[in-house]
């Protein structure tokens, strides 16, 4: 029972019927300790089911559930360590060693995902946290987040992993159990793919099963062509798959003079990994080709657009509202401003927007590094700071741009990617400028963070795939 003191003080009833995944998640990352990221209220940084909606929409979660795969992706992209196991990938012998491993231990908790009617419960599909095991009658304690429904109740282990065991219809898939453990390494805090847009399945399916086919097929003589043939050709805008985040509260008090400890740290975290990103020779080589190729950027990757659609999502999240078609922005409301940060001139450059959420307005400040006063960042024009005057505050934002998101993901691709080149010169060219082993710590953190969620996310595009081709065969 070590497990189960942690998982109660952060147990809680899932919000709404369908969100029974995305609470068990709640209470898990809340009973590791795991750090959002941001605040939920007040000067609280604290899980809620609002924040995890980066592998599916909360829309589409309240409506039709969320997938075993969903769930696993979700608990990574918030920060966490996940082994997940589909029951009919695995055994009963090595579901107890897990179950007794986490009731064991107060920082590695088991999710189980299960068939409710099996365990002759109503329902069907359910998640839930276990609590506990009793090791001489080899029964489980499931905690189970439908509170409204059923409290904490004991299960024989063989009958529990028949329920494990069962297929679920909406996927075709079998259900499972997944171990969560807090990262030993900081997790994200500039980049991660996004599940929002829903050409993410195109752009997942054409980067992980197309590209490595086409390179195969072609003769290559520079690594410009390589480049040009993974990225010339996406199926959607690179900045529909990979975001870079911005962190955003809502104004209080009038205008931001300083910003906190906390989030100084978080601005010179970022700070420093695009400034090592633009070091780097794939941004070198992102940009060549760009060049070369006279690729411009979207019309739509102004500072000013990107910091409005944060707020307007920070908005929706600050009062509670899982639509983001009831929020509307005002762009003709940003404001600038520069801030310190504890005595020092000009740490960030502060954005404000004015928000209409649901009939009711906000005014939401966004936070964004200040561009390095010297030394080279590769990403244009270093200004000094003397110059501050100037320039806009714009341009003296240090923010990512689409040459910057290609080259992380071209860094976050799987080694094997480039495998099948034909031409070896080529093929090792290609596979040291793409290498993640000498990236420096922390832009290294952030590549292998992104590889992670690739790895989630291919597997979730694969299963969604097989359910509508499913689908199409039982309609014909």
């Amino acid at each position: 029972m070590n497990g189960f003191f942690k998982l109660v003080s952060t147990f809680q009833t899932q919000a709404e019927p369908a969100y029974c995944g995305l609470t068990t998640l709640v209470v898990v990352l809340n009973a590791l300790s795991v750090d959002p990221g941001r605040r939920w209220k007040g000067p609280w940084r604290w899980f809620d089911e609002s924040m995890l909606d980066c592998c599916e929409p909360l829309e589409n979660v309240k409506k039709n559930g969320i997938t075993f795969s969903k769930v696993s992706c979700l608990a990574q992209c918030a920060g966490a360590s996940v082994q997940a196991f589909r029951a009919n990938e695995s055994s009963l012998d090595l579901f107890r060693s897990f179950v007794e491993t986490c009731a064991s231990s107060e920082d590695h908790h088991l999710v189980v995902s299960y068939d409710r009617q099996i365990l002759k419960l109503t329902g069907t599909g359910h998640f839930s946290p276990v609590g506990g095991y009793h090791r001489h009658k080899d029964m489980a304690l499931i905690l189970d987040v439908a509170r409204f429904k059923y409290p904490p109740h004991w299960v024989p282990l063989s009958l529990l992993w028949e329920a494990l065991n069962s297929v679920d219809e909406a996927t075709g898939k079998s259900r499972g159990f997944m171990m969560i453990t807090k990262r030993a390494k900081p997790t994200c805090f500039l980049f991660t793919l996004s599940c929002k847009d829903q050409r993410w399945r195109a752009m997942c399916k054409y980067l992980l099963e197309e590209v490595p086919y086409l390179l195969k097929s072609r003769g290559f003589t520079t690594v410009e062509e390589v480049v040009y043939t993974v990225f010339g050709s996406l199926p959607a805008d690179v900045a529909s798959f990979v975001k870079w985040i911005v962190e955003v509260k809502p104004a209080v008090n009038g205008p931001i003079e300083k910003v906190d400890r906390d989030e100084t740290e978080r601005l010179r975290y970022k700070s420093k990994v695009l400034q090592q990103l633009r070091q780097t020779r794939a941004l070198a080589l992102i940009t060549k080709w760009m060049e070369q190729n006279s690729v411009n950027s979207p019309e739509d990757e102004s500072l000013q657009t990107a910091i409005l659609q944060a707020c307007c999502q920070g908005a929706a999240a600050f009062r509670g509202s899982n639509c983001y078609s009831n929020v509307k922005c005002f762009k003709k409301d940003v404001k600038e401003s520069n801030v310190t940060s504890n005595g020092a001139r000009g740490e960030a450059v502060v954005m404000s927007s004015r928000v209409l959420v649901d009939g009711c307005e906000q005014v939401i400040d966004a936070l964004v590094p200040k561009r390095p006063s010297s030394g080279n960042v590769g990403g244009g024009s270093v200004l000094q700071q003397d110059g501050i005057d100037q320039v806009t505050l714009e341009e003296n934002a240090f923010h990512p741009t689409t040459r910057d998101l290609l080259a992380v993901l071209l860094l976050a691709l799987p080694p094997s990617t480039w495998e099948q080149i034909p031409d070896l010169s080529i093929h090792a060219e290609i596979s040291r400028i793409a290498s993640r082993k000498e990236l420096p710590h922390e832009l290294q953190l952030e590549v292998e963070h992104l590889f992670e969620q690739a790895f989630f996310v291919s597997r979730s595009c694969t299963e969604e795939a097989l359910t509508e081709e499913a689908l199409i065969e039982t309609k014909n």
